[in-house]
């Protein structure tokens, strides 16, 4: 029998503390290559002032510590991840959901039949299956190489919902105080044309509806949404405000009780289900109208969005603050790789009828309304001003970087780094997400890729005095000292959430600990803004069943890489602003020479 889901929760190792001499060096020694000697200089000295016996830095280091040992906190990252999260106050649609593009050809698909309301229910169908499972915890844990993985995120998959907050947002979800246990919801909500529905997917007496139950409840939504929704009534656009603003608009809102009532349907519904009335171009806009696409038919803020388009391709949008990609890859890996008919029986679905369908309405004002269009139309000019390029290489993949000797991923970053210089004629500072997950309530470590190696790789490459056996020499060292650098992360001694939780408790308890106005110069210095200034922000998502994985850049010069790297293929989706979107495309084009150049350069000298 398999382990039950949260069984090894308690058990798994908690996430290391370094010291805080160590990821002080440690910091200073990452930050190095991207700085001139004045800068590293600078940095140097507001490291030094950090360590300072009885400093603000000492002394809230010591509060972290105290919070680490302090009965029932799982981790010293238990405040942090929520700072850093729902404490952000920009945008989260574009800037912080995340978005994957399934292949045509899963199981789930294939078994299902041809038609958008046959693909939408398949989809159902297999998220309610899980939803059952995850319940009675027969999701058996995620394993890594032997050691079960934490399973804590799965509880943010169904029924979460991110409220806006003036401060900090907070999230609505089961397994919480406030809602015990997994969510006793039974419906979803979907959208089309603008047009709100919940829809009951498990009937009264907890079984799911079958497949042709489900296709005929969303023919129902259909039908019912055939006349687009106005404009200033589509309250999705509301989510795509920056946060603050949200949480005004939404308590101007809930004066009305109808519309508390129409939030709390939105808010504790399973998962929305978003049917587009089109078919996409290609791959891009695919990939382009699941990041944001039409908000007038979209709800940022849950957890969960399973979109398809009227041609029957699929996909899903992520709110970010309780999931990470591999969670959400799992959980997307079972949906697919089924079919229709194993859902069905391992759920117990079974023929109800149809399911009831009613639409969601708010009661809106003219300042509503005003309000609605305004952060519609706001949010359409900023999707239009962000720039995406997808790139392919369906002739190399893991496999073929295994026969070159060189680790994958190190294969990738060292493509990009090449790419990067050519393109824009600079190292910049470049983030690669490392998954924790083998701690306790662990999820991602924030790993810099940008080594001495891999700037004397670059150097090496770029230098036609250099023959080709010191630049091969050249990368190979790079490509180690990258793998070192991810060990590090993935054991935990990784030096950057360990100092940013020191400037969040200073903002939290700084009062309290008697350090609220001492200024930390470490925050200021160029290493800090240097080396988190990122020019690339790189993930991976690796699945079989993916075609495309992609999120939005991180700042005004940044390039957003999302890549699938799988055995056979290596798909990379692009984005930045349109400000730079010709840096952006040049970059692309160097990435293509960088691969073939990389190849030969790595390859097996023939005997």
């Amino acid at each position: 029998m398999n382990q039950p889901t949260f069984a090894a929760e308690d058990s798994l190792p908690r996430v290391p503390l370094p010291t805080l001499a160590d990821s002080a060096a440690r910091f200073v020694r990452w930050c190095a290559p991207l700085l001139t000697e004045a800068e590293l200089a600078t940095t140097e000295a507001a490291v030094a002032d950090v360590l300072r016996p009885g400093g603000a830095g000492v002394v809230l280091n010591d509060a972290l510590i105290a919070y680490n040992d302090t009965p029932g906190v799982a981790s010293w990252l238990d405040e942090f991840w929520p700072s850093r999260y729902l404490g952000r106050r920009d945008r989260i649609a574009l800037n912080a959901n995340f978005i994957f593009l399934f292949r045509e050809d899963t199981p789930l698909a294939s078994s299902a039949q041809a038609g958008q309301a046959e693909q939408a229910a398949a989809l159902i169908g297999a998220a309610v299956d899980y939803k059952l499972a995850l319940d009675e915890q027969r999701i058996p844990p995620v394993t890594q190489r032997g050691t079960p993985l934490s399973m804590w995120q799965n509880e943010y998959l169904f029924s979460e919902t991110r409220i806006p907050g003036a401060v900090q947002d907070t999230v609505r979800k089961p397994y919480s105080e406030e809602w015990p246990g997994p969510s006793d919801a039974r419906h979803i909500v979907v959208f089309y044309r603008g047009n709100i529905f919940r829809m009951d997917v498990i009937g009264p007496d907890g079984a799911p509806y079958a497949f042709d139950d489900l296709v005929d409840g969303l023919r129902a939504v259909i039908k019912g949404g055939t006349r687009p929704a106005a404009t200033d009534t589509a309250v999705g656009h509301l989510t795509t405000k920056a946060r603050a603003e949200w949480a005004s608009s939404r308590e101007a809102l809930r004066t009305e009780p109808a519309n508390v009532a129409a939030f709390d349907v939105i808010e504790t519904a399973l998962f929305t289900v978003v049917l587009e009335d089109f078919a996409p171009r290609d791959e891009l806009h695919a990939c382009d109208q699941l990041l944001h696409g039409d908000s007038a038919n979209r709800y940022f803020d849950k957890s969960v969005s399973l979109l398809v388009f009227a041609d029957g391709q699929a996909g899903i949008n992520i709110e970010h603050c309780g999931l990470d990609g591999t969670t959400v890859l799992s959980f997307v890996d079972a949906l697919l790789e089924r079919s229709v008919a194993d859902h069905a029986e391992t759920s117990g679905a079974r023929a109800q009828g149809l399911p009831p369908v009613e639409p969601v309405e708010f009661v809106l004002d003219s300042a509503a309304r005003a309000d609605i269009a305004a952060a519609g139309a706001d949010f359409a000019r900023y999707a239009a001003d962000t720039a995406t390029q997808i790139v392919s290489f369906n002739d190399f993949g893991t496999s073929d970087a295994k026969k070159l000797g060189i680790s994958p991923d190190a294969f990738a970053q060292l493509a990009y780094q090449l790419a990067h210089r050519r393109s824009k004629g600079i190292t910049g500072a470049t983030y690669e997400s490392i998954a924790t997950r083998q701690y306790r309530g662990g999820r991602t470590e924030a790993m810099r890729v940008i080594t001495p190696e891999m700037v004397a790789f670059v150097d090496a490459m770029l230098d036609e005095a250099v023959n080709d056996d010191d630049k091969t020499t050249a990368a190979r060292t790079a490509a180690a000292a990258h793998v070192q650098r991810a060990k590090e992360c993935q054991a935990g001694q990784a030096p950057e959430q360990h100092l940013w939780e020191l400037q969040w408790i200073q903002r939290r308890r700084g009062a309290e600990l008697g350090v609220a106005d001492e200024q930390i110069a470490l925050f200021d210095s160029p290493g800090w803004t240097i080396m988190r200034d990122d020019y690339l922000s790189t993930s991976s998502a690796p699945s079989q069943y993916i075609r495309y994985f992609g999120f939005g850049s991180t700042s005004p010069k940044c390039i957003g890489i999302a890549y699938v790297l799988l055995p056979d293929r290596w798909n990379i989706y692009l984005a930045t602003p349109k400000s730079v979107a010709g840096e952006m495309r040049s970059f692309a084009d160097h990435l293509r020479d960088a691969v073939t150049e990389l190849r030969t350069l790595l390859a097996p000298v023939e005997a």
